[in-house]
This record gives structure tokens, sequence and C-alpha cells, in this order.
């Protein structure tokens, strides 16, 4: 797997389809972007992570260009932290490892390139997949926020994890 940078003419049309229905649109942005996600709005919302707190949005893929993710990763220089954000798998492509070495990847990537001192994400209590997905990638639970979001009449917590460097596997 690799990431690159997220172009959006080349990424969007294959993204925009990996989030089929309101809940999981919901468990995968916490309804920051409208659903279903349109092209130039979603352009629009990246370009103002970028603004505001410096996200770069990265796509994941093969070894042979077929996308399979997408993640983005800002930097915090007031605490030395990176965050990993919007982390989402092509369905047909779940199951295979893929979430995990992405999470990995771009925790190397802030850790080695960002020189940050944490890497952290978050993840609802209610999104199981995703958090047995980051616990083995290595994360490990920080602190969990009761009743951060509501969706459709459920409370749903969000679980700040963390990953240490020292948990990452040893580039080659």
């Amino acid at each position: 797997m690799r990431l690159r940078p997220y172009v959006h003419s080349r990424d969007f049309e294959k993204i925009k389809n990996w989030v089929t229905d309101e809940r999981a649109h919901a468990l995968w942005c916490a309804n920051r972007i409208k659903f279903p996600p349109e092209s130039e709005e979603f352009a629009d919302f990246i370009r103002e992570l970028f603004d505001r707190t410096g996200d770069c949005p990265f796509t994941a893929t093969e070894d042979d260009g077929n996308v399979v993710g997408f993640i983005c990763c800002s930097v915090n220089c007031e605490t030395n932290e990176a965050m990993l954000k919007f982390v989402i798998v092509d369905p047909s492509q779940r199951g295979k490892g893929y979430g995990k070495e992405m999470v990995r990847l771009a925790a190397q990537y802030a850790y080695d390139i960002a020189k940050v001192g944490l890497v952290h994400l978050n993840v609802f209590t209610a999104n199981a997949a995703a958090r047995r997905c980051y616990e083995k990638a290595g994360f490990t639970e920080r602190n969990t926020a009761p009743d951060a979001f509501e969706f459709n009449g459920e409370s749903w917590g969000r679980c700040n994890m963390t990953i240490m460097r020292d948990k990452l596997p040893i580039c080659r």
C-alpha cells in the first residue's frame, strides 16, 4: 500500500460512493459534510480544513494504483500532536487489512516527516469495526467522551485513541 496526496479530480468520484447510507456517513464524518457528498462541496471542505488546521488529505492505493482508502492528517504545533481524520476504506476492500495499514502509514508519516510527539484519532463508540481496526494497528484508548454526538435518537460516545512511535513497524 502507498499513501499519496489526494487529487480531487482523480479521487473524488471513487470515494464519494463508499458511504451509501446516512448512518455510515455520520460515523465517517460526524455530518461535517452533506450527505451524499457533492464534488465541489467536498473540494471546498478539504480546502477549508487545510486553511484552518493544515489537514493534508491522502489517498491510499494498492501498489498498482487502485484507490482503496482516504485519510487526513493534521498537526497541532502547540501540542506537537498529529490527528488522523476522515478515515475510510472502499467497502469492497474491507477486511483485507487496508485500514490498519493506512492508519499505520499515516502515523509513520506524522512521526517521521512531521516530527510529532504523539499521533491520535477519534472514533465513535458506535463504530465497533473501526475501533477494532485501530486497535489492530496499535492504537489504544486515551479517553472517551460519552454522549458526544447524536444521530437519529442514538447517542454516541467519542473515543480518543493514540499510537506511540514504538508501536509502529520499523521501515526498511
